[in-house]
């Protein structure tokens, strides 16, 4: 058995440090991390591994950071050649650039283009899971799922249901939303390392017929995720309410048609009424925090230790292209600075684990990706946390580990990211 040792600071974690990071925030700064057969075999300190593993082949990184890849918990990889458009809010923003961009998909060329590029860049920036919609277009499904594959990324995707308020070229019905959404979950869902999630992209593109069908599919089969859209903006939320004037609230137009459960990855969720913070605790369900998209389109101030405290799952995400980078290391500092508006500073280690551990914790893959730790899949980012004169200037005078981590997560990008490993294999830097 092949093992490859990586020595360096090591960062994980044994709990949710949103309510308390001290005694679950664990670091070492002579560090290592064993790899063997694509999962991590040990983590510890770095001398005592090499010793017990005189065979293993070293890879040192000296002070660079040993992290688990990245996982964003809620992307459109469609977007990605839009992302950073001019000026619109939501509901103009998916009718002038969305929806154009979405229909080039029917062209499986394009679509797999698309996906490799998005793909890339996510690992380029350290990201080693996406959670993506993808268009209604089937193509657009095996595109994905085929350009991580060649990868072998733990990717989570869906076909996106829409059969009202967009255009001809990107609406379905019903029943071809629960067909094509059958037959991409057999498809592919436990296939290697891909997960299905079904996708209605959210209730005012969505039918009560389909958003009932997509309901039955998911009691179906209840082992998938189910992911969509919920209170991005006010707007929005008054559309909705026009949409279904008999719900007590937009959580409502998904409960009451089998679409909220523990399994359910709920995007955006910034204008919540006080029951449905009630009935997503209840459930277990996940909400993610966008702050780049909700910054760059104006929805609003994610109540995050709020959530917290409801006992509320929370994962992290880029929200590519609503979202303004591709980097969750940006996405941090976004984070960062919505939390610090509503009056909280999270510290670094809060902002590593929503990006990490938090993030899997949403997708039902606790221990499975996301964490430092025996058994996990060896998907790994190192970060250099002197990446650039700006940041090497800061972090020279830090006193503490945090000190010089923060100025990374608040000013880095993928110049930051030293090395990537993907089910323990280095991936190659473009």
């Amino acid at each position: 058995m092949t093992q490859h040792l990586l020595l360096g600071q090591t960062l994980g974690f044994s709990g949710n440090p949103l309510g308390g990071w001290e005694d679950v925030t664990h670091h070492n700064s002579t560090g290592g991390v064993l790899i063997a057969d694509g999962v991590i075999a040990a983590v510890g300190d770095g001398a005592t591994l090499r010793a017990a593993h005189p065979d293993a082949t070293v890879t040192d990184y000296g002070n660079a950071l040993i992290s688990p890849g990245f996982v964003d918990a809620h992307m459109h990889y469609p977007q990605t050649a839009m992302i950073a458009s001019w000026g619109k809010q939501l509901i103009d923003w998916l009718n002038t650039y969305t929806f154009p961009e979405e229909s080039r998909f029917a062209d499986r060329t394009y679509a797999d283009d698309i996906a490799g590029r998005t793909l890339d860049l996510a690992l380029a920036h350290g990201t080693t899971t996406l959670t993506s919609f993808c268009t209604i277009h089937t193509a657009s499904v095996d595109a994905f799922f085929e350009a991580a594959a060649t990868r072998n990324m733990a990717v989570v995707a869906g076909k996106t249901c829409m059969d009202r308020n967009a255009p001809e070229t990107l609406r379905d019905d019903a029943k071809s939303a629960y067909d094509d959404s059958k037959a991409l979950l057999e498809k592919w869902h436990g296939v290697g390392r891909a997960s299905y999630a079904i996708t209605p992209r959210f209730s005012p593109t969505s039918t009560p017929d389909q958003l009932a069908a997509l309901g039955a599919l998911w009691a179906e089969h209840p082992d998938c995720l189910m992911q969509t859209h919920l209170s991005e903006q006010l707007p929005e939320i008054a559309w909705v309410r026009d949409l279904f004037p008999n719900a007590r609230d937009y959580l409502d137009t998904y409960e009451a048609f089998g679409l909220l459960g523990s399994r359910g990855l709920y995007g955006h969720a910034i204008h919540l009424e006080d029951r449905e913070v009630a009935r997503l605790s209840e459930v277990g369900a996940a909400v993610v925090h966008c702050p780049t998209s909700n910054t760059f389109i104006g929805s609003g101030l994610f109540d995050l230790m709020g959530l917290a405290s409801a006992g509320v799952r929370i994962g992290l995400a880029t929200d590519t292209g609503g979202g303004s980078s591709f980097s969750m290391l940006r996405t941090m500092a976004a984070a960062y600075e919505i939390a610090q508006l509503r009056g909280t500073a999270l510290h670094p280690a809060q902002l590593m684990w929503l990006a990490t551990e938090g993030s899997a914790q949403a997708l039902h893959m606790s221990g499975q990706i996301g964490h430092l730790g025996a058994g996990a899949a060896a998907d790994l980012c190192v970060l250099d946390l002197a990446a650039t004169p700006a940041i090497a200037q800061r972090s020279a005078r830090a006193e503490t580990f945090w000190d010089a981590l923060f100025p990374t997560i608040m000013m880095g990008d993928d110049r930051a990211v030293r090395d990537v490993w993907v089910a323990g294999q280095r991936v190659a830097k473009p």
